[in-house]
Protein backbone atom coordinates (compact mmCIF):
# COMPACT_ATOMS: atom_id res chain seq x y z
CA UNK A 1 0.00 0.00 0.00
CA UNK A 2 1.27 3.64 -1.12
CA UNK A 3 1.78 6.68 1.05
CA UNK A 4 -1.48 8.12 -0.59
CA UNK A 5 -3.26 4.71 -0.03
CA UNK A 6 -2.48 4.96 3.49
CA UNK A 7 -3.48 8.52 3.59
CA UNK A 8 -6.96 7.74 1.98
CA UNK A 9 -7.63 4.94 4.63
CA UNK A 10 -6.21 7.10 7.58
CA UNK A 11 -9.34 9.34 6.69
CA UNK A 12 -11.51 6.92 6.43
CA UNK A 13 -10.60 6.06 10.03
CA UNK A 14 -11.56 9.09 11.30
CA UNK A 15 -14.60 9.99 9.71
CA UNK A 16 -15.61 6.22 11.57
CA UNK A 17 -13.08 6.17 14.22
CA UNK A 18 -14.29 2.84 16.25
CA UNK A 19 -15.63 0.81 12.78
CA UNK A 20 -12.65 0.98 10.83
CA UNK A 21 -9.27 -0.63 12.25
CA UNK A 22 -5.86 -0.78 9.97
CA UNK A 23 -3.78 -2.32 12.81
CA UNK A 24 -2.14 -5.29 11.63
CA UNK A 25 -3.37 -7.73 13.92
CA UNK A 26 -6.75 -7.39 12.84
CA UNK A 27 -6.20 -6.73 9.59
CA UNK A 28 -4.31 -10.85 8.74
CA UNK A 29 -7.93 -11.84 10.58
CA UNK A 30 -9.59 -11.23 7.74
CA UNK A 31 -7.27 -12.44 4.89
CA UNK A 32 -9.65 -15.68 3.94
CA UNK A 33 -12.43 -18.05 4.14
CA UNK A 34 -11.93 -22.20 4.36
CA UNK A 35 -10.22 -22.19 0.98
CA UNK A 36 -6.77 -22.10 0.37
CA UNK A 37 -6.25 -18.64 0.04
CA UNK A 38 -5.71 -15.49 1.59
CA UNK A 39 -4.76 -11.93 1.24
CA UNK A 40 -4.40 -9.66 3.78
CA UNK A 41 -6.44 -6.30 3.42
CA UNK A 42 -4.88 -3.04 4.10
CA UNK A 43 -8.18 -2.00 6.20
CA UNK A 44 -11.44 -3.78 8.10
CA UNK A 45 -14.31 -2.64 8.39
CA UNK A 46 -16.83 -3.06 11.15
CA UNK A 47 -19.98 -0.93 10.78
CA UNK A 48 -22.95 -0.92 13.28
CA UNK A 49 -25.24 0.30 10.80
CA UNK A 50 -26.53 0.54 7.46
CA UNK A 51 -25.48 4.47 7.31
CA UNK A 52 -22.09 3.18 8.09
CA UNK A 53 -22.54 0.68 5.14
CA UNK A 54 -23.48 3.83 3.33
CA UNK A 55 -20.33 5.74 4.17
CA UNK A 56 -17.53 2.78 3.65
CA UNK A 57 -19.07 3.09 0.22
CA UNK A 58 -19.40 6.54 -0.74
CA UNK A 59 -16.05 7.08 0.13
CA UNK A 60 -14.44 3.81 -1.52
CA UNK A 61 -16.40 4.38 -4.44
CA UNK A 62 -15.15 8.34 -4.82
CA UNK A 63 -11.35 7.35 -4.29
CA UNK A 64 -11.67 3.62 -6.13
CA UNK A 65 -10.34 1.40 -2.80
CA UNK A 66 -11.55 -1.88 -3.44
CA UNK A 67 -14.12 -3.19 -0.88
CA UNK A 68 -14.89 -7.07 -0.42
CA UNK A 69 -17.89 -7.55 1.46
CA UNK A 70 -17.26 -10.48 3.86
CA UNK A 71 -20.01 -12.75 6.42
CA UNK A 72 -18.51 -15.36 9.07
CA UNK A 73 -15.82 -16.63 6.53
CA UNK A 74 -16.98 -20.21 6.16
CA UNK A 75 -16.92 -20.37 2.12
CA UNK A 76 -15.31 -22.96 0.48
CA UNK A 77 -14.29 -21.08 -2.66
CA UNK A 78 -12.38 -17.99 -1.45
CA UNK A 79 -15.18 -15.48 -1.82
CA UNK A 80 -14.31 -13.21 0.68
CA UNK A 81 -10.51 -13.01 0.22
CA UNK A 82 -9.93 -9.40 -0.46
CA UNK A 83 -7.08 -10.56 -3.98
CA UNK A 84 -6.81 -6.59 -4.02
CA UNK A 85 -6.38 -5.40 -0.73
CA UNK A 86 -8.56 -2.65 0.14
CA UNK A 87 -11.06 -2.78 2.92
CA UNK A 88 -12.61 -6.05 4.06
CA UNK A 89 -16.60 -4.93 5.12
CA UNK A 90 -17.26 -7.21 7.81
CA UNK A 91 -21.16 -6.95 8.44
CA UNK A 92 -21.19 -9.08 11.64
CA UNK A 93 -22.46 -6.01 14.17
CA UNK A 94 -25.26 -6.01 11.88
CA UNK A 95 -26.64 -8.89 14.14
CA UNK A 96 -29.89 -8.23 15.31
CA UNK A 97 -33.19 -10.28 14.56
CA UNK A 98 -35.17 -6.83 14.20
CA UNK A 99 -38.82 -9.02 13.73
CA UNK A 100 -40.37 -12.16 13.87
CA UNK A 101 -44.16 -11.89 12.84
CA UNK A 102 -45.51 -15.05 13.15
CA UNK A 103 -48.90 -13.63 11.87
CA UNK A 104 -46.86 -12.56 9.13
CA UNK A 105 -44.71 -15.41 8.47
CA UNK A 106 -42.02 -13.02 7.95
CA UNK A 107 -38.63 -12.71 10.16
CA UNK A 108 -36.84 -9.28 9.42
CA UNK A 109 -33.07 -9.55 10.19
CA UNK A 110 -29.23 -8.04 9.68
CA UNK A 111 -27.47 -10.23 7.79
CA UNK A 112 -24.92 -11.17 11.15
CA UNK A 113 -27.31 -13.05 12.37
CA UNK A 114 -26.17 -16.86 13.06
CA UNK A 115 -28.47 -19.10 10.84
CA UNK A 116 -29.01 -21.74 13.17
CA UNK A 117 -29.84 -18.69 16.14
CA UNK A 118 -32.41 -17.51 13.42
CA UNK A 119 -33.80 -20.42 13.27
CA UNK A 120 -34.00 -21.32 17.14
CA UNK A 121 -35.79 -17.97 17.24
CA UNK A 122 -38.26 -18.42 15.23
CA UNK A 123 -39.28 -21.93 16.12
CA UNK A 124 -39.75 -20.85 19.13
CA UNK A 125 -42.99 -19.26 17.60
CA UNK A 126 -43.61 -21.70 16.00
CA UNK A 127 -42.36 -20.83 12.88
CA UNK A 128 -39.95 -22.49 9.69
CA UNK A 129 -37.09 -20.96 8.05
CA UNK A 130 -35.98 -24.12 5.94
CA UNK A 131 -32.65 -23.82 4.36
CA UNK A 132 -29.91 -25.01 6.71
CA UNK A 133 -26.61 -25.75 5.22
CA UNK A 134 -24.29 -27.58 7.03
CA UNK A 135 -22.30 -24.54 8.43
CA UNK A 136 -25.08 -23.23 10.16
CA UNK A 137 -24.13 -23.06 13.33
CA UNK A 138 -21.46 -21.00 12.74
CA UNK A 139 -22.53 -18.76 9.04
CA UNK A 140 -24.65 -16.10 8.89
CA UNK A 141 -27.45 -15.19 7.09
CA UNK A 142 -25.86 -12.31 5.00
CA UNK A 143 -23.33 -15.18 3.76
CA UNK A 144 -26.02 -17.42 3.17
CA UNK A 145 -28.01 -15.27 0.79
CA UNK A 146 -24.91 -13.98 -1.16
CA UNK A 147 -24.34 -17.69 -1.82
CA UNK A 148 -27.41 -18.98 -2.08
CA UNK A 149 -27.02 -21.48 0.04
CA UNK A 150 -28.44 -24.58 -0.12
CA UNK A 151 -28.51 -28.12 2.29
CA UNK A 152 -30.14 -31.37 3.19
CA UNK A 153 -34.23 -30.10 3.38
CA UNK A 154 -33.41 -28.29 -0.25
CA UNK A 155 -35.18 -31.16 -1.61
CA UNK A 156 -38.61 -30.49 -0.25
CA UNK A 157 -38.16 -27.03 1.00
CA UNK A 158 -35.85 -24.69 -2.18
CA UNK A 159 -33.14 -23.02 -1.40
CA UNK A 160 -32.28 -19.64 0.55
CA UNK A 161 -33.59 -17.42 -2.81
CA UNK A 162 -36.81 -19.44 -2.11
CA UNK A 163 -37.36 -17.48 0.88
CA UNK A 164 -36.06 -13.86 0.44
CA UNK A 165 -39.05 -11.38 0.35
CA UNK A 166 -37.22 -8.21 1.09
CA UNK A 167 -33.63 -6.75 0.82
CA UNK A 168 -32.16 -3.60 1.93
CA UNK A 169 -29.13 -3.00 -0.19
CA UNK A 170 -25.93 -0.66 0.02
CA UNK A 171 -24.76 -0.43 -3.88
CA UNK A 172 -21.30 0.35 -4.80
CA UNK A 173 -21.57 4.02 -4.92
CA UNK A 174 -23.02 4.14 -1.35
CA UNK A 175 -26.66 4.42 -2.40
CA UNK A 176 -29.17 2.30 0.15
CA UNK A 177 -31.92 0.84 -1.76
CA UNK A 178 -34.91 -1.23 -0.23
CA UNK A 179 -36.01 -3.94 -2.91
CA UNK A 180 -39.20 -6.61 -2.45
CA UNK A 181 -40.85 -6.57 0.20
CA UNK A 182 -42.68 -8.07 3.08
CA UNK A 183 -45.72 -9.92 1.03
CA UNK A 184 -45.37 -12.82 -0.52
CA UNK A 185 -46.78 -12.29 -3.48
CA UNK A 186 -45.24 -8.95 -4.92
CA UNK A 187 -45.00 -8.25 -8.91
CA UNK A 188 -44.28 -4.72 -8.96
CA UNK A 189 -41.47 -4.41 -11.20
CA UNK A 190 -38.54 -6.62 -11.69
CA UNK A 191 -37.13 -8.92 -9.11
CA UNK A 192 -34.92 -6.85 -7.90
CA UNK A 193 -33.94 -8.46 -5.09
CA UNK A 194 -33.50 -11.58 -5.97
CA UNK A 195 -30.43 -9.89 -8.45
CA UNK A 196 -28.62 -9.77 -4.92
CA UNK A 197 -29.01 -13.36 -4.28
CA UNK A 198 -26.48 -15.62 -4.67
CA UNK A 199 -24.35 -12.42 -6.13
CA UNK A 200 -21.24 -13.03 -3.86
CA UNK A 201 -20.56 -9.63 -2.75
CA UNK A 202 -20.06 -8.60 -6.99
CA UNK A 203 -22.87 -6.07 -7.04
CA UNK A 204 -24.00 -4.55 -3.67
CA UNK A 205 -23.59 -5.40 0.48
CA UNK A 206 -26.98 -6.70 1.99
CA UNK A 207 -27.46 -5.05 5.15
CA UNK A 208 -31.26 -6.21 5.49
CA UNK A 209 -33.36 -9.26 4.56
CA UNK A 210 -36.98 -9.97 5.46
CA UNK A 211 -37.25 -13.60 4.65
CA UNK A 212 -40.42 -15.89 4.11
CA UNK A 213 -41.48 -18.24 6.69
CA UNK A 214 -43.45 -21.50 6.82
CA UNK A 215 -45.31 -23.16 9.69
CA UNK A 216 -43.15 -25.36 12.01
CA UNK A 217 -43.91 -29.01 11.27
CA UNK A 218 -45.56 -30.66 14.12
CA UNK A 219 -43.20 -33.72 13.60
CA UNK A 220 -40.86 -35.63 11.79
CA UNK A 221 -39.05 -38.84 11.34
CA UNK A 222 -36.11 -40.52 9.54
CA UNK A 223 -34.27 -43.76 8.41
CA UNK A 224 -30.53 -44.53 8.16
CA UNK A 225 -30.35 -47.32 5.61
CA UNK A 226 -26.90 -49.05 5.17
CA UNK A 227 -26.32 -50.81 1.86
CA UNK A 228 -23.68 -53.13 -0.09
CA UNK A 229 -23.37 -51.20 -2.71
CA UNK A 230 -24.31 -48.10 -3.88
CA UNK A 231 -26.20 -48.88 -6.99
CA UNK A 232 -29.17 -50.54 -4.46
CA UNK A 233 -28.47 -46.92 -2.58
CA UNK A 234 -29.57 -45.08 -5.59
CA UNK A 235 -32.09 -48.14 -6.48
CA UNK A 236 -34.26 -46.75 -3.21
CA UNK A 237 -33.22 -43.08 -3.67
CA UNK A 238 -35.47 -43.19 -7.17
CA UNK A 239 -38.31 -45.84 -5.84
CA UNK A 240 -38.85 -43.13 -3.10
CA UNK A 241 -39.40 -40.38 -5.35
CA UNK A 242 -41.54 -42.62 -8.10
CA UNK A 243 -43.72 -43.65 -5.14
CA UNK A 244 -44.58 -39.77 -5.22
CA UNK A 245 -43.08 -39.51 -2.11
CA UNK A 246 -40.98 -36.33 -1.60
CA UNK A 247 -38.64 -36.36 1.97
CA UNK A 248 -37.43 -32.95 3.78
CA UNK A 249 -34.09 -35.12 2.74
CA UNK A 250 -32.42 -37.51 0.46
CA UNK A 251 -29.07 -37.80 1.78
CA UNK A 252 -26.59 -40.63 0.42
CA UNK A 253 -22.28 -41.29 1.08
CA UNK A 254 -20.21 -43.39 -0.85
CA UNK A 255 -17.60 -46.07 0.51
CA UNK A 256 -14.64 -43.68 1.05
CA UNK A 257 -16.92 -41.43 3.49
CA UNK A 258 -17.95 -44.19 5.13
CA UNK A 259 -15.05 -46.03 5.98
CA UNK A 260 -13.36 -43.02 7.35
CA UNK A 261 -16.40 -42.04 9.00
CA UNK A 262 -16.43 -45.61 10.78
CA UNK A 263 -12.59 -45.12 11.53
CA UNK A 264 -13.49 -41.99 13.95
CA UNK A 265 -17.00 -42.82 15.27
CA UNK A 266 -16.54 -46.57 15.84
CA UNK A 267 -20.37 -47.45 14.96
CA UNK A 268 -20.16 -51.24 14.35
CA UNK A 269 -23.14 -50.11 11.69
CA UNK A 270 -20.70 -48.75 9.22
CA UNK A 271 -18.31 -51.55 9.35
CA UNK A 272 -18.86 -52.88 5.42
CA UNK A 273 -21.11 -50.22 4.84
CA UNK A 274 -20.87 -49.38 0.97
CA UNK A 275 -22.94 -46.99 0.88
CA UNK A 276 -25.56 -44.90 3.22
CA UNK A 277 -28.92 -43.41 3.00
CA UNK A 278 -30.75 -41.02 5.32
CA UNK A 279 -34.48 -40.35 4.57
CA UNK A 280 -36.37 -37.74 6.45
CA UNK A 281 -39.95 -36.59 6.18
CA UNK A 282 -42.04 -34.04 8.47
CA UNK A 283 -45.43 -32.58 8.34
CA UNK A 284 -48.37 -33.95 10.79
CA UNK A 285 -47.91 -36.92 13.64
CA UNK A 286 -50.25 -39.82 11.50
CA UNK A 287 -49.14 -38.84 8.50
CA UNK A 288 -45.17 -38.65 9.16
CA UNK A 289 -45.39 -42.03 10.60
CA UNK A 290 -47.17 -44.01 8.17
CA UNK A 291 -44.58 -42.84 5.65
CA UNK A 292 -41.97 -44.27 7.33
CA UNK A 293 -43.60 -47.39 7.62
CA UNK A 294 -44.25 -47.36 3.97
CA UNK A 295 -40.83 -46.38 3.31
CA UNK A 296 -39.14 -48.88 4.99
CA UNK A 297 -40.89 -51.85 3.04
CA UNK A 298 -39.99 -49.89 -0.66
CA UNK A 299 -35.97 -49.96 1.14
CA UNK A 300 -36.43 -53.45 2.51
CA UNK A 301 -36.88 -54.34 -1.61
CA UNK A 302 -33.26 -53.49 -2.02
CA UNK A 303 -32.07 -55.77 1.02
CA UNK A 304 -30.28 -53.15 2.96
CA UNK A 305 -27.88 -54.47 5.25
CA UNK A 306 -29.61 -52.48 8.31
CA UNK A 307 -32.63 -50.01 8.85
CA UNK A 308 -32.61 -47.32 11.51
CA UNK A 309 -35.45 -45.73 12.62
CA UNK A 310 -35.48 -42.15 14.11
CA UNK A 311 -38.76 -40.59 15.55
CA UNK A 312 -39.17 -36.93 16.54
CA UNK A 313 -36.37 -34.66 16.83
CA UNK A 314 -34.05 -36.23 19.74
CA UNK A 315 -33.99 -39.49 17.53
CA UNK A 316 -33.64 -37.70 14.31
CA UNK A 317 -30.47 -35.35 15.15
CA UNK A 318 -28.93 -38.41 16.65
CA UNK A 319 -29.04 -39.87 13.04
CA UNK A 320 -28.18 -36.98 11.67
CA UNK A 321 -24.80 -36.85 13.67
CA UNK A 322 -23.15 -39.36 11.38
CA UNK A 323 -24.06 -37.30 8.92
CA UNK A 324 -22.18 -34.01 10.04
CA UNK A 325 -18.87 -36.21 11.22
CA UNK A 326 -18.33 -36.73 7.60
CA UNK A 327 -16.18 -33.93 6.95
CA UNK A 328 -14.55 -34.09 9.98
CA UNK A 329 -13.89 -37.91 9.32
CA UNK A 330 -12.57 -36.96 6.05
CA UNK A 331 -9.87 -34.41 7.99
CA UNK A 332 -8.60 -37.34 9.95
CA UNK A 333 -7.64 -39.09 7.18
CA UNK A 334 -4.48 -36.31 7.15
CA UNK A 335 -5.33 -35.79 3.43
CA UNK A 336 -6.12 -32.46 2.22
CA UNK A 337 -10.16 -32.70 1.46
CA UNK A 338 -10.95 -30.35 -1.82
CA UNK A 339 -14.52 -29.92 -1.61
CA UNK A 340 -16.49 -29.69 -5.15
CA UNK A 341 -20.16 -28.94 -4.74
CA UNK A 342 -21.27 -30.02 -8.16
CA UNK A 343 -24.51 -30.78 -9.36
CA UNK A 344 -25.78 -33.46 -11.94
CA UNK A 345 -29.10 -34.67 -12.63
CA UNK A 346 -30.92 -37.17 -10.58
CA UNK A 347 -30.59 -39.81 -13.69
CA UNK A 348 -27.17 -39.30 -13.77
CA UNK A 349 -26.46 -39.97 -9.80
CA UNK A 350 -25.37 -43.68 -10.41
CA UNK A 351 -23.15 -42.46 -13.19
CA UNK A 352 -21.48 -39.87 -11.07
CA UNK A 353 -20.18 -42.78 -8.53
CA UNK A 354 -19.12 -44.71 -11.31
CA UNK A 355 -17.22 -41.32 -12.97
CA UNK A 356 -15.77 -40.89 -10.02
CA UNK A 357 -14.42 -44.80 -9.10
CA UNK A 358 -13.06 -44.04 -12.27
CA UNK A 359 -11.18 -40.73 -11.41
CA UNK A 360 -9.48 -42.96 -8.52
CA UNK A 361 -7.58 -45.42 -10.81
CA UNK A 362 -6.87 -42.75 -13.60
CA UNK A 363 -5.35 -40.01 -11.48
CA UNK A 364 -4.00 -42.27 -8.47
CA UNK A 365 -6.35 -40.04 -5.82
CA UNK A 366 -9.05 -40.94 -3.57
CA UNK A 367 -12.34 -39.58 -3.83
CA UNK A 368 -15.39 -39.24 -0.95
CA UNK A 369 -18.75 -38.62 -2.33
CA UNK A 370 -21.44 -37.60 0.02
CA UNK A 371 -24.34 -34.94 -0.01
CA UNK A 372 -27.68 -33.89 -0.95
CA UNK A 373 -28.50 -36.63 -3.28
CA UNK A 374 -32.56 -35.82 -3.55
CA UNK A 375 -31.68 -32.55 -5.78
CA UNK A 376 -28.62 -34.46 -7.91
CA UNK A 377 -25.97 -31.82 -5.28
CA UNK A 378 -22.79 -34.36 -4.25
CA UNK A 379 -20.07 -33.06 -2.87
CA UNK A 380 -17.55 -34.75 -4.42
CA UNK A 381 -14.37 -34.44 -2.06
CA UNK A 382 -11.00 -35.03 -3.99
CA UNK A 383 -8.72 -36.84 -0.68
CA UNK A 384 -5.05 -35.66 -1.83
CA UNK A 385 -1.17 -35.84 -0.18
CA UNK A 386 0.18 -32.85 -1.55
CA UNK A 387 3.39 -34.37 0.39
CA UNK A 388 3.89 -36.76 -2.97
CA UNK A 389 5.08 -36.21 -5.98
CA UNK A 390 2.54 -35.14 -8.65
CA UNK A 391 0.14 -34.85 -6.62
CA UNK A 392 -1.30 -31.05 -7.62
CA UNK A 393 -0.61 -32.01 -11.24
CA UNK A 394 -2.57 -34.58 -10.81
CA UNK A 395 -5.32 -33.09 -8.49
CA UNK A 396 -5.99 -30.60 -11.35
CA UNK A 397 -6.25 -32.72 -14.25
CA UNK A 398 -9.09 -34.96 -12.24
CA UNK A 399 -10.72 -31.60 -11.04
CA UNK A 400 -10.49 -30.69 -15.35
CA UNK A 401 -12.06 -33.91 -16.29
CA UNK A 402 -14.86 -33.84 -12.99
CA UNK A 403 -16.56 -30.74 -14.23
CA UNK A 404 -16.28 -31.25 -17.98
CA UNK A 405 -17.74 -34.65 -17.05
CA UNK A 406 -20.89 -32.86 -15.13
CA UNK A 407 -21.14 -30.16 -17.84
CA UNK A 408 -21.72 -32.55 -19.87
CA UNK A 409 -24.31 -34.25 -18.27
CA UNK A 410 -26.13 -30.70 -18.38
CA UNK A 411 -25.24 -30.62 -14.53
CA UNK A 412 -23.77 -27.51 -12.73
CA UNK A 413 -20.27 -26.83 -11.28
CA UNK A 414 -21.28 -25.74 -8.06
CA UNK A 415 -24.82 -25.85 -6.15
CA UNK A 416 -24.07 -24.26 -2.79
CA UNK A 417 -20.78 -22.74 -2.61
CA UNK A 418 -20.33 -20.47 -5.35
CA UNK A 419 -17.94 -19.54 -8.00
CA UNK A 420 -15.38 -17.19 -5.54
CA UNK A 421 -11.95 -18.05 -6.79
CA UNK A 422 -11.81 -21.24 -6.02
CA UNK A 423 -14.14 -22.40 -9.42
CA UNK A 424 -12.91 -19.41 -12.03
CA UNK A 425 -10.78 -21.82 -14.07
CA UNK A 426 -13.92 -23.34 -14.34
CA UNK A 427 -16.33 -20.88 -15.24
CA UNK A 428 -15.95 -20.53 -18.91
CA UNK A 429 -16.64 -23.74 -19.76
CA UNK A 430 -19.95 -23.42 -17.66
CA UNK A 431 -21.32 -20.15 -19.11
CA UNK A 432 -21.38 -19.39 -22.67
CA UNK A 433 -19.61 -16.30 -23.69
CA UNK A 434 -23.48 -14.41 -23.78
CA UNK A 435 -24.16 -15.49 -20.79
CA UNK A 436 -20.49 -14.08 -19.31
CA UNK A 437 -21.29 -10.51 -21.08
CA UNK A 438 -24.86 -10.81 -19.68
CA UNK A 439 -22.78 -11.27 -15.99
CA UNK A 440 -20.47 -8.11 -17.20
CA UNK A 441 -23.07 -5.65 -18.47
CA UNK A 442 -24.67 -5.87 -15.00
CA UNK A 443 -21.66 -5.67 -13.22
CA UNK A 444 -20.81 -2.50 -14.84
CA UNK A 445 -23.93 -1.07 -14.15
CA UNK A 446 -24.25 -1.29 -10.80
CA UNK A 447 -20.45 -1.30 -9.86
CA UNK A 448 -18.84 1.06 -13.01
CA UNK A 449 -15.33 1.05 -10.94
CA UNK A 450 -15.52 -2.06 -10.01
CA UNK A 451 -14.53 -2.17 -6.21
CA UNK A 452 -16.84 -4.74 -4.88
CA UNK A 453 -14.94 -8.05 -4.46
CA UNK A 454 -12.50 -7.43 -7.36
CA UNK A 455 -10.39 -10.09 -9.29
CA UNK A 456 -12.94 -12.76 -8.88
CA UNK A 457 -15.41 -14.60 -11.78
CA UNK A 458 -16.93 -11.18 -13.53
Amino acid sequence: MNAASSARLLRLQKLLPSEIKLDPATRNQYGGDKWFASHCPDAVALPRSTRSVATILQYASRHRIPVTPRGAGHGYVGGCVPLRGGIVLSLERLNRIKEINADDFVVVTEPGVITADLQAAVEKQNRFYPPDPASRKESFIGGNIATNAGGPRCLKYGVTRDYVLGLEVVLADGTPVRLGGRTHKNKTGLDLHRLFVGSEGLLGVITEATLKLLPLPPDRANLAVGFGSMRQAVRSLHAILDAGFLPAALELADAFTLTAAYRRTKSERLRGCRAHLIVEVDGQRASVRQEIKTLQRLIRRQHPLFVQAGFGPGQCEQIWQIRREFSYSLRDTGLTKLNEDIVVPRSRLEDLFAFAAQLQQKHGLQLACFGHAGDGNIHTNLMVDFTQPGAKRRSAAALDALFKQVLAWNGAITGEHGVGIAKQRWWPLAASPGVRQLHRTIKRALDPHDILNPGKFI
